[in-house]
């Protein structure tokens, strides 16, 4: 999948999506394509920049979790995110979005 493909998936066929499986190429294309932007709008103005983020947050987290649900995991490990376990909480969601999809039907 490539970077435009993955944005179109994320944003205009699956906004709030949290059913099915992400590909790493899907998620991973997200990811950069809202950094990238976020980072270009922070330069211009940080209000563009805040309302992209929360514009982004929802298909973030749809990707996210179906990114889990590829790996054979359950959408229940974002509660990593929460703030006693977040310093160590995204370095475990990175290593699990890396992963290889598996072929198991998906958690729910």
């Amino acid at each position: 999948m490539q970077i435009q493909e993955a944005v179109e998936t994320c944003i205009a066929k699956k906004y709030a999506d949290f059913e099915g499986r992400a590909t790493r190429s899907e998620f991973w294309y997200f990811m950069l394509f809202c950094v990238l932007i976020n980072a270009l709008l922070a330069f211009a103005a940080e209000w563009a920049a805040g309302a992209f983020f929360l514009a982004m947050l929802v298909p973030g987290v749809a990707a996210g979790t179906r990114r889990l649900r590829d790996t054979g995991r359950s959408p229940r490990w974002w509660f990593l995110m929460v703030p006693p376990v977040f310093v160590v909480g995204w370095i475990v969601l990175a290593v699990f979005f890396s992963q290889a999809g598996t072929t198991e039907p998906t958690p729910a």
